[in-house]
């Protein structure tokens, strides 16, 4: 356990394994506990990074949470990249930590070496998202075993993150309406988005919406791959842990092709 100072908070992270380090990043309303049964399954091939984003896990709390907070988040990691001067890393970002990695990759391409970005959303904030966002955290907080996770991730004033998050996506979708600052184009890193066809969230858009979202980003980037999974929730990676460790695994580990 240890902890790095940014805007004179104190931001918790742990490490273990050896070899190039690999981040997890993790999503909204979470901690980096959300990665308690998969992250080890890495270490004899990486180094593997767990980070709480501030006013999350253990990390120092906030007061209110910004409304750029994706981006927020993406300066703290690469604040944490630049403490412990890595120069070269690869990223696993799940749901909103999804879009923490891809804004990690545009602001620092010559850190990141891989990316695997997770069930999110998109380039832009979803208005029927937007529309429900609070009504569906009052219920999730009332709800047995969404309390019991959000205990797991915070402790005892986990009800206050979990206002904070849908008060700062709510002020996101706004005032600012974009995940990212840079054109996706800019991706250096190699990409690999990921995502379930049974994913809860995606099906209440469309039967096939990940599938559509994540070949325009590709489009946009300019290369990556995609992979679906055929079952699962959200999110994929920890609801078809197995095969998204072997794929993981498999995409880290593959020699690079180095981007123009």
């Amino acid at each position: 356990m240890a902890y790095f100072e940014y805007e004179n908070k104190h931001i918790y992270y742990d490490e273990f394994g050896s070899g190039i380090p690999l981040l997890f990043l993790h999503g909204n309303t979470a901690s980096s506990r959300m990665f308690s049964e998969i992250a080890w399954q890495y270490k004899d091939d990486f180094k593997v990074t767990l980070i709480d984003f501030l006013g999350h896990g253990k990390s120092d709390r906030l007061q209110k949470f910004p409304a750029d907070l994706w981006f927020y988040e993406a300066q703290q990691v690469i604040a944490f990249l630049r403490y412990k001067n890595y120069s070269k890393v690869n990223i696993i970002g799940s749901s909103g930590g999804a879009l923490v990695a891809i804004n990690v990759a545009l602001e620092v391409p010559d850190i990141v070496n891989k990316v695997i970005a997770d069930s999110f959303e998109g380039e832009k904030p979803l208005e029927s998202v937007i529309q429900n966002i609070r009504n569906d955290r009052n219920i999730s907080k009332k709800d047995e075993n969404s309390k019991f996770f959000y205990l797991s991730m915070h402790g005892a004033d986990w009800e206050q993150v979990v206002d904070n998050d849908t008060d700062a996506v709510i002020e996101h979708y706004k005032e600012i309406g974009v995940f990212f600052h840079r054109p996706l184009s800019d991706i250096k890193a190699d990409i690999l988005l990921t995502g379930s066809k049974k994913d809860e969230f995606a099906l209440s858009i469309s039967q096939d919406y990940f599938d559509k979202i994540y070949n325009m980003i590709l489009n946009e980037i300019g290369h990556g791959k995609l992979y679906l999974f055929d079952k699962g929730g959200h999110p994929a990676m920890l609801t078809n842990d197995k095969e998204f460790i072997a794929l993981s695994k498999e995409f880290l580990n593959r020699k690079r092709k180095v981007q123009l």
